[in-house]
């Protein structure tokens, strides 16, 4: 028997946007991931700065779009939320480890407590926000595999 998780689709959040965050929250209206690369390390980094966490320097700094996909790094299923996720019990929250190499934490939808693993394969969920923008969580990435004659 399959524990269903909680969604966590109806928790209201108030999300702060910040001026140089602005292109990641532009990427999401139309369901783009976009992060932070840093031109002189070749690295991405995830949450957004104002600076390159490599260089210090802004000017170092460009957005790219990038897949969302990854694997789970780490997971925990909470059973006793903070007061906006209170009755939306059990939910999940997973560390991905996106396939250009940073992490990033984020609900994880459509996914049975038995199925969450560790190096479970994800990729983007897009839940609509009322300002237009969205909020990207994960859900399992299940890929149907054609048996070969």
């Amino acid at each position: 028997m399959s524990k269903a998780l909680n969604d966590t689709l109806g928790v209201k959040r108030a999300i702060k946007h910040f001026d140089f965050s602005e292109p990641y929250w532009q990427g999401t209206r139309e369901k783009k991931l976009m992060l932070q690369y840093c031109k002189a390390t070749g690295r991405y980094q995830h949450f957004p700065r104002p600076v390159s966490i490599f260089t210090g320097r802004r000017r170092d700094i460009e957005w790219r779009e990038v897949s969302g996909k990854g694997v789970v790094f780490s997971y925990t299923i909470t059973h006793r939320g903070t007061p906006a996720f209170r009755g939306a019990e059990p939910y999940a929250v997973v560390s991905v480890t996106l396939d250009v190499g940073v992490n990033f934490i984020a609900n994880i939808v459509n996914c049975a407590a038995e199925e969450l693993k560790v190096g479970m394969k994800v990729k983007p969920y897009w839940h609509p926000l009322g300002d237009g923008t969205h909020l990207m969580m994960f859900q399992p990435d299940r890929v149907v595999e054609c048996s070969r004659a």
